[in-house]
């Protein structure tokens, strides 16, 4: 029996397609295999879907995944040294001692560090990019699990994982510099205005 997909599963090889154009009525894909990924989808939904699509009935087939949302598994030495995208033709800088030691303990919001252990016999240290992350067909995905699934975060690594990557996608972002304290209180004085109409804001 095969197994189903979990959130914070591990799996090799996945493709990435990254572009696709017609020129001369000649399809052209270019691709990226990342050796490894992440699977970030929330568990509840990946449960109810795996092994249903055939039995439930129609009405009940609009809740059903058409992809799962993972994100690569990096390298540590390539990310801190700036190549580990290189197959895409992208360099970046390298990070900085300190920097890359926030990173280790996971003080960066940005990234998630991982040590897998010395049995799997891969990668020792890894690390995600939360602003790297694509969706995959879920039949693609299931169907190359059986052979390329390495491990399963446990729970409480998991839900640790999941909550920051949230965490990181529904930030706010402020201005460098945020505006002087009077734009505020005018921004309250409005907000009087609007709520008592008939109360004087003129001070």
């Amino acid at each position: 029996m095969i197994k189903r997909l979990k959130q914070g599963d591990i799996i090799r090889k996945v493709e990435y397609i990254y572009s696709a154009t017609v020129e001369d009525n000649i399809l052209n894909v270019r691709k990226i295999i990342f050796p490894l990924v992440i699977v970030l989808t929330q568990d509840c939904d990946l449960e109810s879907y795996t092994g249903r699509i055939v039995d439930v009935p129609p009405s009940a087939k609009a809740g059903l995944l058409l992809s799962v949302l993972v994100a690569p598994v990096y390298n540590a030495d390539h990310l801190r040294s700036g190549v580990h995208l290189s197959e895409l033709k992208i360099a970046v800088d390298r990070i900085v001692s300190d920097e890359w030691t926030k990173i280790r303990k996971n003080e960066n919001k940005r990234y998630h560090y991982f040590i897998f252990p010395s049995d799997l016999h891969l990668i020792p240290e890894a690390v995600v990019d939360f602003k790297h992350y694509f969706s995959v067909p879920v039949n693609y995905l299931q169907a190359i699990r059986e052979k390329g699934h390495i491990c399963t975060l446990p729970p409480l690594y998991r839900e640790s994982f999941s909550q920051r990557f949230a965490a990181f996608l529904s930030r706010i972002a402020l201005p460098e510099r945020h505006p002087p304290l009077k734009l505020f209180q005018d921004m309250k004085d409005e907000s009087i205005a609007v709520d008592n109409p008939g109360r004087s804001v003129d001070n």
